[in-house]
């Protein structure tokens, strides 16, 4: 065992916090799989419990790796993937998968694999670093608009045009969280306050375009519209997974009603993914419930403690940019399943069933461990890396 943690550099705590979330989500996905196999009729709860385990053990293994590589190859490497990122998006939208009739075309399939990868998880990792980046690399010069607008809005605008279509809630915590970077790293505020207004203002040209011409994107606005009315309309109808998660929770009480006995399982749709949290409450009650969202605050008191002992504004930007929407996303898929959030469809991070969001969840954790584990690295050596440089290393 002694073995083993000598080769396992980095902050202890966030590799004992990502190990009590990966274990602990085996009986939540194992109980709430039952959906997917008594209630949609495919597959076993077994095999749904080995599928996860299995891309945990990936998960882990992309930790171990990721947090080996010295983080300043992330630099370069992020201009590097750029361009990888905006021609898988645009593979993902030429695939026009509906589902229930409605546009979403966010996955592809991996080849031989049999798994979707969600390439806009992808894209929000590689835009966090190319940002961090940017930021790092200008922070002692006077920042130009017209020159900032074409080396960082430009490929950030392209990339997040190209995820809005099918995962509107995704491109709204990308842009959130490019935001909150940019404001931390020092770019002027009142050429954040104009981004804040282009972006509104190409949202507002979709909705419009998507309404003229409803055919080339399905029901898509007509969902977000739904899911909003449904959440700020007290007189309206509750949405029906809506109402099956606060009846969950409302079951649940103070203790719940014991591991695997979950009732609204069977009738709550995405049980194991999107509302798995509600089932979670149902089962292990607030007290569960309580215990999970501390461990994620948890989390994020130790991103802070990295950021306090990184010495490079890349690593400092870096941390922020991966780390913390991490803790965002669970906040949001918690407060979607207790309705204090309109429906978004995030799922919790590393405890509800998927893969990529599990995978590159483990890729940002890999990220911040690295950080936490580099000593000796400076600005200059960050920098000063050349993407084409790390390329050749590679290979």
């Amino acid at each position: 065992m002694k073995t083993v943690f000598n080769h396992i550099k980095g902050d202890k705590t966030i590799w004992a916090i990502v190990a009590i979330l990966a274990i602990f989500s085996f009986m939540p996905v194992y109980s709430a799989s039952t959906n997917l196999v008594y209630v949609v009729g495919s597959g076993s709860t077994l095999g749904y419990l080995v599928k996860h385990m299995v891309l945990l053990i990936m998960g882990f293994g992309i930790i171990y790796g990721v947090h080996k590589i010295p983080y300043r190859y992330f630099s370069g490497g992020s201009v590097l993937m750029l361009p990888i990122v905006f021609v898988l998006l645009i593979f993902t939208m030429m695939q026009g998968t509906t589902i229930g009739g409605a546009n979403a075309s966010r996955w592809i399939r991996i080849p031989f694999v049999g798994i979707g990868f969600q390439t806009s998880t992808l894209a929000g990792l590689v835009l966090m670093v190319y940002v961090a980046r940017y930021l790092a690399k200008n922070k002692e010069k006077q920042i130009n608009f017209k020159e900032s607008f074409l080396q960082l809005w430009l490929p950030v605008g392209a990339i997040l045009m190209l995820i809005l279509p099918a995962n509107f809630s995704t491109t709204a915590i990308i842009f959130a969280m490019i935001l909150m970077v940019t404001f931390i790293g020092g770019y002027p505020l009142k050429y954040l306050g104009l981004i804040l207004g282009a972006g509104i203002l190409m949202l507002a040209f979709f909705v419009l375009i998507a309404k003229a011409f409803p055919d080339a994107m399905p029901n898509r606005v007509q969902t977000w519209q739904s899911r909003i009315e449904n959440f700020s309309d007290a007189d309206n109808k509750e949405a029906y997974q809506v109402e099956k998660a606060k009846i969950a929770i409302a079951t649940g009480g103070p203790i719940g009603v014991g591991p695997g006995k979950s009732v609204q399982k069977n009738f709550l749709p995405q049980s194991s993914s999107d509302f798995i949290f509600a089932i979670i409450i149902e089962e292990y009650g607030l007290v569960g419930g309580v215990i999970i969202a501390t461990i994620y605050f948890l989390l994020l008191f130790r991103i802070f403690v990295v950021i306090r002992k990184t010495t490079t504004i890349f690593g400092t930007l870096l941390v922020i940019g991966v780390g913390c929407p991490i803790i965002f996303q669970a906040i949001i898929n918690m407060a979607v399943a207790t309705n204090l959030f309109p429906v978004t469809g995030q799922t919790l991070p590393l405890i509800s069933s998927g893969g990529t969001s599990i995978w590159m969840t483990c890729f940002a954790l890999g990220m911040i461990l690295s950080v936490s584990a580099s000593k000796q690295e400076t600005e200059e050596d960050i920098l000063d890396d050349n993407p084409l440089d790390i390329l050749h290393e590679t290979i």
